[in-house]
């Protein structure tokens, strides 16, 4: 008899009202947008109080903003569904270092080209299509790496597997991640800068407390990332249960790990292709958060 955990519950409950959710969380995100205002006016006032509240906001707003759909979360999954079967600490954690890849990316942005180079609003909007098409190139050249690595491991299980003596060579589920591929995916998440934290670098460089506008963006990035991390570990978990029940003492099995990391490159390359189509210009008001993530 199968025992129904809170837990499962939980999920399905999350599932079955999973449009009214995201409605919420992107509701209460705009919300929030109205408390960082409030508390980083706070903290221009000499109101240090509000900093704190200012961090708690934003670590919230990094939290929601990993819920609904982007980017990130889809190079994670395809990549972590892919990987050999328990993948190290260190790359379950990519994600983590990605978000805060990303967090250091909105502040380059804003800092290099805002106030370095003085750009108004619309020139803003037109850098962050540049850096928007750039990192869809930077996925379809991780598609393309992980295409060919599962090609390359597909053909090489293939014909271990069909020597001319008729035995079955046991392979490995797939070939092990090459260390060149963390700093791909760190990129991959972490080059397009979120809108949100645009906005909160632009509000507090325009009344002049730039170190909290910092602080505030890199708490952002730590929610988001540490939501990521969990969506790591949970997609770890369940491609280690599949790969121990299913594939276990299969001969077919490094095929079609090598096969599955060849369809994850395939609809990462698609995913890119999507996103470099999809992708327009913010307003010429510069309307950062209209444009999303």
């Amino acid at each position: 008899m199968v025992v129904v955990t809170p837990l499962v519950l939980l999920a399905l409950y999350c599932w079955w009202n999973w449009d009214d959710f995201l409605a919420w969380s992107l509701a209460t995100q705009i919300t929030l947008h109205r408390y960082l205002v409030l508390h980083l006016l706070q903290i221009n006032n000499g109101q240090y109080s509000g900093g704190l509240w200012l961090l708690f906001f934003t670590f919230l707003y990094g939290v929601l903003h990993a819920v609904g759909p982007g980017h990130g979360k889809f190079v994670v999954t395809t990549w972590l569904s892919t990987q050999p079967q328990h993948a190290s600490a260190a790359r379950r954690a990519v994600p983590l270092v990605g978000s805060l890849v990303q967090g250091l990316s909105a502040i380059l942005f804003v800092f290099i080209l805002a106030v370095g180079f003085n750009l108004v609003a619309g020139d803003l909007s037109l850098s962050r299509w540049v850096m928007e098409k750039v990192s869809a190139l930077l996925i379809a050249a991780f598609g393309g790496w992980m295409l060919l690595r599962g090609l390359r491991s597909f053909s090489f299980s293939h014909h271990n597997t069909h020597q001319p003596c008729g035995c079955s060579h046991h392979m490995p589920l797939a070939q092990p991640a090459n260390w060149k591929e963390l700093p791909g995916v760190m990129m991959a998440i972490g080059l397009r800068p979120c809108s949100g934290a645009i906005t909160v670098l632009l509000f507090s460089n325009a009344i002049g407390i730039v170190t909290w506008g910092m602080l505030a963006v890199m708490t952002m990035a730590l929610g988001t990332g540490l939501s990521l991390l969990l969506l790591a570990m949970a997609v770890s978990r369940l491609r280690d249960t599949v790969t121990a029940v299913w594939l276990r003492d299969s001969p077919a099995a490094a095929s079609i790990m090598a096969l599955v990391r060849i369809a994850g490159g395939v609809l990462l390359l698609l995913f890119a292709l999507i996103l470099f189509l999809t992708v327009v210009p913010v307003s010429p008001s510069g309307d950062f958060i209209a444009a999303g993530c």
